[in-house]
Formats: structure tokens, C-alpha cells, sequence
């Protein structure tokens, strides 16, 4: 055939005559950019971002104390999320109004909105409440070891939410809507300020052994982001990773090979910007280093027998969520950027959401989970990481000051509190508060908005340029804007 004539790729056309300088001719180097770069740019554009070589990458930087728009104060966060709904009024919120008027009739005032029960009589507490530290916080008996660590933590009493049900609720909390497909948290952060480590994942989520809570794994999606900000689940148990371990007789130099041809295929049919594509040829890349990496990092055996008592492993009640809770402590450890833990899930008998018998429920999920959360803030003290390392404890509402069933308490998404510590936590305050019930924040009230705001804040992102452009529209974690709850920082 004359070198001039060339096929454009078509069985039923005849071949095209083609001149040497014709526009529609290319040479080597542009065809494999155009038609073998789809997946390989993906790749490398993952790579280089991950490095800082990307022109328009933002990166942390290093006289913000790798904060990426001002100074940060915590470099990583651990979030314990109590899914139910924990009662203020029985751990953190101390209310005497409802010892003096225990067993009357309820009247707040106003308008209450229920979940499932007209009001009952005013109930107070079934356990003794006692001042714990410097700061002299009244905290309940429930929780006696995290009252033990009251001058590291600032309680806001004062949190709000948009909806009294479960589900809208925790993806409020989550990713700062009610609905579905919003980024959660996790993944903003880990889009924001990227990974500490090339060798372990930058979001962590460790649920509850017997189930996941309310919307699944939606609580921990990468909504329109990047699929590869997504939160990685690590099941509870021996192998926390699943098919971490490649079968018998497969050695790193065949892996690698299988992998390399596994993207070589992906290349040819693959669109660029296909960032679903991009997770997975990342996830792939990221397990191969994994294998070398997670197995000592999930390896509680590892840690001194004393250590191992400190979180409750030795007994039978705290030893799950203890187990999590220093899994939780070796990832931040080892570079991890968020790390979620989920305490309830499945059944509503494995949940917070004490509907009756409170005094049941809440024995069994605090007995679950007291000691070791405060294990977890001790030991990140002692290892000098609590500064760097922010800690948040919460759950999607409160819960009523009357009865309901005689015995439990609706949902109360009006005032509730939630806890910080580590990472520039100005510790032993009370930020906010409820009415003299605890139905009603009073004063300074803060939105879910507000404490996005202030985690983004501590870390050294302003939430108004954190976005992505999506469906037209620059869509941010606090959406129209929150308000950083500055006293638990400054």
C-alpha cells in the first residue's frame, strides 16, 4: 500500500486518500495521548495530585501548620458518633428542674414536636450526677470515666437540628443535609487537606458490630466529589479488611503484573474525568500497599497488655468498642486524616434510641462504651496527639426530659449536646445552653451548619471556599454558610 493511503477505521468505507500534511493525521505520541491517556491520565493526575505537582492542586501548607486556608489547630479527627440518639439530660446536660418537679404534669410553655407520643410527666434522671475536675462539670454517673477527662473537653449544650427523625437527621449531622447524596464530612476533608500517608486510606469509618445505623453506607459517601474521597469501612473483628490477602502462591511480582495489565485494559475503553473509574484504579493501588502496611496497623496484639486494659479489652462489655477505639488510635497514628466510630446499629435494641426503658438501654450502650472513649482521649494525650487530634462525641438529637412508655424518652432535636476535645479544644467549658427542662436551647443556639463550620475551621479550611462546582452550583459542606463556635477553640 503507498505510505500516502491510510484506512480510516470503518469496514464498509474505501480507504482515504491522505496527504502527509493532512490535519486529520497524527503522529504516536498524540494518538496514545488521545485515545491511551483516558485511564493512564486519570491515574497519573491522581498521583500527581496526591503530590502536589498538579498546577492547580491546593495543597496544605506548611506556615498554616498544614492548614490549606489559614493556621490549623488539629491536623486529623476522630468523630464518635452515638447513633439513636444519646440523652443529654441523663449524661452531660445537668438539669436540678427535673429532680424538683419529677413525676408533674409537663408544660414547657409552648410547642414541643414529638416523634411518637404526646408528652408524659416530667422524668428526671435515674442516675446521681457529680462535679468531675477543675472546670467542677456536672456529669452524670453513667459516664464516670469520660467525667474523668472533663478539663480536656468543651460541651455546647446548645446543637439544633433540622429533622426529628433518625435518618434525615444522621445525614445532617453527616454531611449538613437531610437528604441523600450529599458528601459527607470524612470525604470534604479528605478533598480539602488530601492524605498524611500514601499507605493507608484517608478515611476510615468503623461501625457497629451488629449492624450499620440509619441510611448505611450513605453516611459516609463521597456524594459528587471524587468517588475516591469516600469513607473505607473496617469491619469489626480479626480481619478488618476484607480479601487484604492475596491467595496462596500469588507473590507481589504477579500482583503487580496483574494489575498493570488490569489498567492497560481499562485504558481502551475508559472516558477521561471518569472519577468512579480514577476510586477504583486508586483503590486497587491502594490495597497492592496495603498488604505491606494495614496488617500491623490492625494488629491490636501488637499493643502492651496494659494498654489493651486501659481500653476495656479484657472485659466482655467494653471489649468490641474498645477494640475500635484503639484501632481508631493506631490509624491517626499511622497518618489517617478521619476516622468515624459508630456506637448502635441494626436493631433498635442495639441502638441509643430509648424509646423505654432508658435506664436499660443506656447502662448497656454507656457500659459499652464510657471506658474506652476515654481511654481513646487519654492515650492520644499520653503519645502527645490529642493537640493535633480532634475528638467529637455526639449523635444526631437529644432526647425529651418527660416519660414516654412510662420509663423512656422521645427524640428532642431542639437542644442537645455534643463534646470536643484535642486539637486546639479549649478544655473545661460549657459552651450554650438548654431551658431550665433541657428541651430548648436558649441563648446562642448552633445548627448542624455551625458545627461543620467549626471543624473545618480548627483544621485550617475556610468553609466558604472548600466547594465543588456541581449541577452548575458551587455546593459546600455548610451550604449557605455556618457559623465556627469560636469558645471551643479560642
Amino acid at each position: 500500500m503507498n505510505n500516502s493511503s491510510r484506512h480510516i477505521c470503518s469496514s464498509q468505507q474505501a480507504p482515504i486518500q491522505l496527504g502527509a500534511g493532512d490535519a486529520r493525521l497524527v503522529d504516536r505520541r498524540e494518538f496514545l495521548w488521545r485515545f491511551g491517556g483516558g485511564l493512564g491520565g486519570i491515574a497519573m493526575a491522581h498521583l500527581l495530585g496526591q503530590q502536589g505537582l498538579l498546577a492547580d492542586a491546593p495543597q496544605p501548607k506548611a506556615e498554616f501548620n498544614g492548614g490549606l486556608h489559614h493556621r490549623a489547630k488539629a491536623k486529623r479527627v476522630v468523630q464518635l458518633f452515638m447513633s439513636g440518639a444519646a440523652s443529654q439530660c441523663d449524661t452531660f446536660d445537668y438539669k436540678p428542674a427535673l429532680i424538683k418537679r419529677h413525676g408533674e404534669k409537663f408544660d414547657p410553655g409552648g410547642k414541643v414536636e414529638l416523634f411518637q407520643s404526646d408528652p408524659g410527666a416530667v422524668m428526671k434522671s435515674p442516675w446521681d450526677w457529680k462535679q468531675y475536675g477543675q472546670c467542677g462539670k456536672w456529669i452524670s454517673d453513667l459516664v464516670p470515666h469520660i467525667g474523668s477527662c472533663a478539663d480536656d473537653l468543651a460541651f455546647v449544650h446548645s446543637m439544633m437540628s433540622k429533622s426529628n427523625v433518625h435518618g434525615p437527621a444522621t445525614f445532617m449531622q453527616n454531611t449538613g443535609f437531610v437528604l441523600p447524596g450529599f458528601p459527607a464530612m470524612g470525604a470534604w476533608i479528605s478533598y480539602g487537606l488530601g492524605s498524611l500517608t500514601d499507605n493507608l486510606p484517608t478515611f476510615v469509618v468503623l461501625p457497629d458490630v451488629r449492624g450499620l445505623g440509619p441510611n448505611g453506607a450513605s453516611n459516609w459517601s463521597a456524594g459528587f466529589l471524587p468517588a475516591v474521597h469516600q469513607g473505607t469501612l473496617l469491619r469489626p473483628g480479626a480481619a478488618p479488611i476484607l480479601h487484604l490477602k492475596p491467595p496462596p502462591g500469588v507473590s507481589p511480582a504477579r500482583q503487580r503484573a496483574t494489575l498493570d495489565l488490569l489498567q492497560q485494559m481499562n485504558e481502551l475503553d475508559t472516558e477521561p474525568g471518569d472519577s468512579e473509574m480514577g476510586a477504583r484504579i486508586s483503590s486497587y493501588e491502594l490495597a497492592f500497599r496495603m498488604q505491606s502496611h494495614a496488617p500491623e496497623a490492625v494488629d491490636l496484639t501488637k499493643e502492651p497488655e496494659h494498654i489493651r486494659r486501659m481500653y476495656g479489652l479484657d472485659r466482655q462489655q467494653t471489649a468490641e468498642f474498645g477494640s475500635r477505639c484503639l484501632l481508631a488510635r493506631r490509624m491517626v497514628e499511622r497518618g489517617v486524616r478521619f476516622v468515624q466510630i459508630y456506637s448502635g446499629g441494626g436493631p433498635v435494641s442495639v441502638q441509643w434510641d430509648a424509646h423505654k426503658d432508658l435506664k436499660e438501654n443506656h447502662e448497656k450502650m454507656c457500659g459499652m462504651t464510657d471506658q474506652p472513649v476515654a481511654a481513646l482521649l487519654k492515650d492520644l494525650k499520653q503519645r502527645g496527639l490529642l493537640d493535633s487530634t480532634l475528638v467529637i462525641w455526639g449523635s444526631e438529637f437529644g432526647r425529651l426530659p418527660m416519660s414516654q412508655s412510662g420509663n423512656g424518652r422521645d427524640h428532642n432535636m431542639h437542644g442537645f449536646t455534643m463534646w470536643f476535645a484535642g486539637g486546639g479544644t479549649k478544655g473545661g467549658r460549657t459552651i450554650g445552653e438548654t431551658d431550665d427542662f433541657g428541651i430548648f436551647g436558649v441563648g446562642d443556639r448552633y445548627p448542624m451548619r455551625d458545627f461543620h463550620a467549626t471543624v473545618l475551621q480548627m483544621l485550617g479550611l475556610d468553609q466558604h471556599k472548600l466547594w465543588y462546582l456541581h449541577n452548575g452550583r458551587n455546593e459546600k459542606l455548610t451550604d449557605f454558610g455556618g457559623k465556627p463556635i469560636e469558645r471551643v477553640y479560642s
